[in-house]
């Protein structure tokens, strides 16, 4: 196809002289040697790549796709099953796109109960948890205004959360307990705000005495235990935890720091969110001058309660944010809004999984050749191949030229934003790669496009698993093999 593409660009009846097609011909001889120069000469720095020491104990597959050219590029072990780590976002953001629409919107909704005379509501608040990752206490301020907007200045009643839109399997199957109290492990529930976490800021208190601690937002929802102490030199060994073995919400500070240290901030994940989100509508409506001394607990919204008012967000940013900074919630969240959506509640992690099933259906590959547990990759039990992850990547492109700017938008740009704001920056693939990274214990994962020097549009997966200790070789790797293809014309 090369040569002919060539050769057409001046056809022979254009040559009026033996000299001109004699140099003509040589002119597509010399074409085709540098073209066939540059695949080998990719082949050669490929192959050299997987024939380091690294691949002696671990293993790669990969997939590169020139969609421009509708041909393979490279591949290798591509049927290959491994551990995706976050590269499972790719699937079910895909299948959030394409099941729930471009339109869905998370809608986190309030009602009432009783009637409301002379500003009382003689009767229960119902808050109902429609799976919104992305609602934070600001977002919840707003409906507490709409709350007393609506004419309700008391509740003679309670305050519910309605969770029954979600099982009550609060972790994703295949999650590891010792990554609790991480955040990035947050407790799973139809009721979410602040990512289900809680930040905690500390510096230093008076020598003597223990560091200063203070929760964002504010809140009496966590008791704290604070044996740290302040020293005037020495080293920082503060530690800040959850008591996470007992599972509940007592945040523990211990060890030392210094009086020159730093304010500084890190956070865990809050176990039993939907209370929290609750008790921080209680102290919420209470700032707002509404009068409440009823208790909060969850309970399903009855039939005859009227609505208050439904806070919305659209799928757009919470899809673009789940595949930039790699959020966990955000995909369990798609994945059970997608059940939610289609099915009858509770939304489950099956549930959800079987539209991701109906999407590599359409690719044309078999679901059944592959294990998914979960939204976001978290999970050790999940299996896929490169060929299932470039087959979905070429699916949105061929298929999908409606969705496909923004769900090439969702993903992080080499050197710019995201997980690959600090790699490629100083690489000729700088910026033109848009692809999703992941890493858990001994994986390292990179899928998304790329476009290459010539302007042609790659789709890429390249999987690294069972390696020990640090990622960073693998990353090399990945941004390397980048850099190849991006050479090739």
């Amino acid at each position: 196809m090369y040569l002919k593409k060539k050769f057409l660009l001046f056809p022979a009846s254009t040559c009026r002289r033996r000299g001109e097609l004699f140099i003509l011909l040589l002119f597509v001889l010399q074409s085709c040697a540098s073209f066939q120069s540059t695949v080998t000469s990719s082949q050669d720095k490929i192959d050299s790549l997987l024939n380091t020491d690294f691949f002696k104990t671990s293993q790669a597959g990969i997939s590169f796709y020139d969609l421009t050219a509708n041909k393979q590029l490279f591949k290798y072990n591509e049927k290959l099953l491994f551990r995706p780590a976050s590269n499972e976002k790719i699937l079910t953001t895909a299948a959030g796109y394409l099941f729930l629409g471009e339109d869905y919107k998370f809608k986190t909704s309030v009602y009432h109960t009783g009637e409301v005379n002379d500003s009382i509501c003689n009767g229960d608040i119902y808050i109902v948890g429609g799976f919104d990752p992305d609602f934070t206490s600001h977002d919840l301020d707003s409906i507490v205004s709409e709350i007393k907007h609506s004419g309700i200045k008391e509740i003679n009643g309670n305050i519910y959360g309605d969770v029954s839109a979600m099982d009550s399997l609060f972790w994703g199957e295949g999650w590891m307990w010792t990554d609790d109290p991480e955040p990035y492990a947050a407790y799973l529930t139809s009721l979410t705000i602040n990512k289900n976490s809680v930040q905690i800021a500390y510096g230093p208190g008076e020598i003597g005495k223990e560091a200063i601690i203070e929760l964002i937002p504010k809140t009496n929802f966590f008791q704290i235990k604070n044996s740290s102490s302040t020293i005037d030199s020495g080293k920082t060994t503060i530690k800040i935890t959850r008591d996470w073995i007992n599972r509940n919400n007592t945040i523990l500070i211990s060890g030392n720091i210094t009086e020159k240290s730093k304010r500084d901030t890190t956070s865990v994940n809050v176990f039993n969110p939907a209370f929290y989100f609750l008790n921080l509508m209680k102290e919420s409506i209470e700032q707002n001058g509404i009068a409440f001394k009823g208790k909060v607990d969850t309970l399903t919204l009855p039939q005859q309660a009227k609505k208050i008012f439904s806070f919305e967000r659209n799928i757009e940013p919470v899809i673009t944010n789940t595949n930039k900074i790699s959020d966990n919630l955000s995909a369990e969240m798609i994945l059970r809004a997608l059940a939610l959506n289609s099915t009858y509640k509770p939304a489950t992690a099956e549930k959800g999984i079987r539209f991701v099933d109906s999407l590599i259906t359409l690719t044309g590959l078999n679901p059944k050749s592959y294990r998914i547990v979960d939204g976001s990759g978290l999970s050790n039990y999940n299996l896929i191949s490169a060929e299932l992850l470039s087959e979905i990547l070429k699916y949105y492109y061929f298929k999908k030229p409606d969705i496909f700017p923004k769900f090439f938008s969702s993903f992080p740009i080499s050197g710019v934003d995201g997980t690959l704001k600090n790699r490629m920056k100083e690489s000729k693939a700088f910026k033109r790669v848009h692809a999703k990274t992941g890493t858990i214990s001994g994986v390292s994962s990179l899928s998304g496009y790329l476009e290459n020097k010539s302007g042609h549009m790659i789709a890429f997966s390249i999987l690294i698993q069972n390696f020990i200790g640090s990622s960073a070789r693998a990353r090399s790797i990945q941004d390397e093999l980048c850099e190849i293809i991006f050479e090739m014309n």
